[in-house]
């Protein structure tokens, strides 16, 4: 007989002990690690996280590094660079751009925020001013700029982790400025063309773009030193063996930057770069994540053995007796579909659903037509094909009630390990953050079409998928592949090629590429959701509740505001 605290108890268990890890890791060797937030131009709150190792105090300044995102990410993002800089003496402040995380004001206004970083960074009495570091990836590399452009004489060298100097969004570079900088632009970066003008990321050193900034007109040489770190126009290329956002997760890429800033800045804790801790703290962290979906189950079927949900219990019932060539080809449209549509569909949400005062989020504009036009066009190809009848449950107040309660317990214990912890649930670009207020009044903006928009996809996979008689696992394993098989196709052909010829197929759009990763294990947890649920209450309602909730938090909480 099923127990059902076991879920619940289990997902208490991953998630307090995962973050509990991660703590400790962030923490080694005596590093706080501390919440700040300051005014930025004009009062934008901008806000941060502070790593302060035990050797920076008011009577002995330690080196500062301003360590910064990039587009659609956020502080924590930062967290493998910023640990082993702390652990290398320096006081690291993880910052999040404006439009960001808990930043307030829009997307790409005042400098990213940089300047206003770097200038409170200068403030603290720990920080020695003379030996400040800026290191940004992506879009973080223009922001750190921004900062350098601003105000020149405040930094001392300068790392640019898959970013660029120049246009759109940068000064340009000269052979002196900005000074002493190092580049680690990745063998298989997705944004050659746009940061340094290559079709390929392995030809960047005869970028002419990039041979203007190191001062020469031959090919760049990885790992060469040009110029002098003591008349500030030292540079370095490296090409560590990864993609953009595979640097957040690359010892050699977070290596190179601990090289760096061990040349240029004086001070500090003298380690290795092969010494690095980080990957600790992205397990505990990603265990949490896990846990975090346990716990919404737990929670879930917890609350079924209530009373008061009674009436949701169910026993499914299969629409499909066996796998014979219609249910295959039902598996191939629901999987196939929304990949095939997810290019279009994203490049008409970028032009037609611009960010605005009621729907202010680009990328979740863009995430939005792509479901809700999915699901209308899903819908007019089952008025054409066969349909299903689902089973479908007449208790809407209780599904909203149960989904509200389980999202909630995660929710709240997200809160509770922010205040023990100081983390999020997260594995790489994968996360799981707190809203902040303007973000929780937004989410409600979102939340009912992409509910509704889920409810679609919900229905039609519990409508075509399982099938009667399979075992747990082949339900499970068949709505996964059902939702996730297409994404999973498009990444390893994309990836690929890639890999395999050193161009992207989709360098037309290399932003929604990368984004297109977070989708296989998104869409893997609606088909994990959408299995329990209906297999528990014999429909697809408390599902869409669920995934609604869920889904909508994750991404308005994840990605940028465009318009304050």
């Amino acid at each position: 007989m099923r127990k059902p605290w076991l879920l619940f108890v289990l997902g208490l268990i991953l998630v307090v002990g995962g973050s509990a890890l991660a703590w400790k890791v962030q923490t080694a060797g005596g590093i706080r690690v501390t919440e700040v937030t300051f005014a930025g131009k004009d009062g934008t709150p901008m806000s941060a996280l502070l790593y302060t190792p035990p050797n920076a105090t008011a009577a002995t300044p330690a080196p500062g590094v301003l360590a910064v995102h990039g587009y659609i990410n956020s502080r924590e993002t930062q967290s493998g660079f910023a640990i082993e800089f702390a652990r290398r003496g320096y006081v690291v402040l993880a910052m999040d751009q404006t439009g960001h995380g808990y930043s307030g004001g829009a997307a790409f206004s005042n400098g990213f925020g940089g300047p206003d970083g770097l200038a409170y960074l200068r403030s603290l009495k720990i920080v020695d001013r003379d030996n400040i570091g800026l290191e940004g990836h992506s879009m973080g590399g223009w922001t750190v700029l921004a900062a350098a452009a601003t105000l020149p004489d405040a930094y001392r060298s300068v790392v640019l982790e898959g970013s660029s100097t120049g246009a759109p969004f940068a000064a340009e570079g000269t052979p002196a400025w900005p000074r002493n900088l190092a580049l680690v632009f990745s063998r298989y970066d997705e944004f050659s063309k746009l940061m340094w003008g290559v079709d390929k990321a392995q030809d960047v050193t005869t970028s002419r773009k990039l041979q203007a900034v190191f001062g020469t007109t031959a090919a760049v040489e990885p790992g060469r030193v040009y110029g002098s770190v003591e008349a500030g126009t030292a540079r370095v290329l490296q090409t560590p063996a990864t993609t953009h956002p595979g640097d957040h997760i690359s010892p050699a890429a977070i290596g190179h930057a601990l090289d760096w800033f061990a040349r240029t800045l004086k001070g500090g804790a003298p380690r290795p770069a092969g010494d690095q801790i980080w990957m600790w703290k992205e397990a505990g962290t990603g265990i949490a994540l896990i846990g975090s979906v346990v716990l919404l189950l737990g929670t879930f079927e917890l609350l079924l053995s209530v009373p008061l949900f009674a009436g949701l219990r169910s026993a499914p019932t299969p629409s499909v007796m066996r796998r014979d060539r219609g249910w295959w080809g039902s598996l191939a449209l629901t999987a196939l579909l929304p990949a095939v549509t997810y290019f279009p569909l994203f490049i008409l949400g970028m032009l037609a659903l611009k960010p605005n005062p009621v729907f202010k989020q680009g990328i979740t504009n863009q995430v939005l037509t792509w479901a809700v036009l999915g699901a209308l066009l899903t819908l007019a190809l089952g008025a054409i094909g066969k349909r299903e009848k689902p089973v479908f449950t007449r208790k809407l107040g209780l599904s909203l009630l149960i989904g509200l309660l389980s999202v909630g317990a995660v929710y709240g214990t997200l809160e509770l390990v922010h205040r023990l912890f100081l983390v999020d649930f997260r594995f790489w670009v994968v996360a799981l953050k707190r809203l902040s207020p303007a973000q929780a009044g937004l989410s409600l903006v979102y939340l009912v079409p992409f509910t509704l928009a889920f409810g679609v996809t919900l229905r039609t996979l519990l409508a075509r998928v399982p099938v009667a008689g399979e075992t747990t696992a082949a339900q499970y394993a068949g709505a996964v592949l059902a939702l996730s098989g297409g994404f999973l196709l498009l990444l390893v052909l994309d990836y690929g090629a890639l890999f395999l010829t050193g161009t992207l197929p989709t360098a037309f759009d290399p932003l929604s590429t990368v984004v297109a990763i977070q989708f296989l294990p998104l869409t893997a947890l609606i088909a994990v959701i959408g299995i329990f649920t209906w297999r528990r209450t014999g429909g697809y309602v408390a599902a869409s509740v669920l995934c609604g909730l869920l889904l909508t938090w994750y991404m308005v909480a994840g990605t940028a505001t465009q318009v304050v």
